[in-house]
């Protein structure tokens, strides 16, 4: 039996999935309409943490590219059993140092990079297989001590310091905002973290392509407010099979 393995039609799975793909993207079309920038591209991450691989081998068939992990294990384990796929995958979850060497040169994009010691150790464990590897900052803005983040005052240091490291390529910020039942309650948070990507990108003089901002409850919320990158999980998959933490640090 495959991870997390699914039983029943697949027709009927592939009709939910492809409702819900086609109505998520819907909805980021109809924001971006009304957004100052309507060209600008928002990257759809599908968040499959706790999926099984017969859903995300179905909606890349749909022609979805982009997944999002949380737990390295799990990770590693659907890559080897999705590869022949065209999948770029993204590290969305909590990272230890210990766990760098599985993420180095396996993700098209780290999400949470959160101090100066994990993306040390990302830096070497590319180095030592001669890669660039694409990395956000995440950015605990609510200061929620049971989220994984820099903090704003630490930011611009940790920024400068991956800038000098030649195996990491700092692409922009991420973050988790408090939950709330209102997504426009998140806006705020949205709005300081594109202005603290601006701040960086004027001050050290680069530019940082991406905000990796919103998820199922408030994603369009946060495309109106900048983002590039959204992590969509349960409104595109539906529920999870399995419990699960959503801030669990690997």
């Amino acid at each position: 039996m495959s991870l997390f393995e699914t039983t029943g039609d697949n027709q009927e799975l592939k009709d939910s999935l492809e409702t819900n793909l086609k109505s998520i993207r819907a909805r980021i079309a109809k924001v971006l309409e009304k957004c100052p920038d309507p060209d600008r591209e928002v990257i759809l991450v599908a968040v499959s943490k706790k999926q099984p691989v017969e859903k995300i081998q179905t909606l890349a068939g749909l022609g979805q590219q982009h997944f999002g992990e949380n737990y390295v294990q799990e990770a590693l384990s659907k890559m080897e059993k999705l590869s022949h796929l065209n999948i770029r995958w993204h590290f969305v979850g909590g990272l230890q140092t210990n766990k760098a060497k599985f993420v180095a040169g396996k993700f098209a994009l780290a999400h949470s990079v959160d101090s100066l010691k994990l993306a040390r150790e990302l830096n070497k464990k590319s180095k030592a297989i001669k890669i660039v590897q694409p990395v956000l900052i995440q950015v605990n803005l609510a200061g929620e001590k049971q989220k994984y983040g820099v903090t704003r005052d630490d930011l611009p240091a940790l920024a400068r310091d991956i800038l000098v490291m030649n195996h990491l390529r700092l692409d922009g910020l991420m973050i988790m905002p408090p939950y709330f039942d209102d997504p426009e309650k998140s806006k705020p948070f949205f709005s300081k973290l594109r202005m603290l990507k601006q701040d960086i990108e004027q001050t050290l003089g680069i530019k940082m392509p991406h905000l990796s901002m919103g998820m199922s409850g408030d994603f369009e919320a946060a495309v109106e407010e900048g983002a590039t990158i959204v992590r969509v999980g349960t409104a595109l998959f539906g529920s999870r099979p399995a419990q699960d933490l959503s801030e669990s640090r690997q």
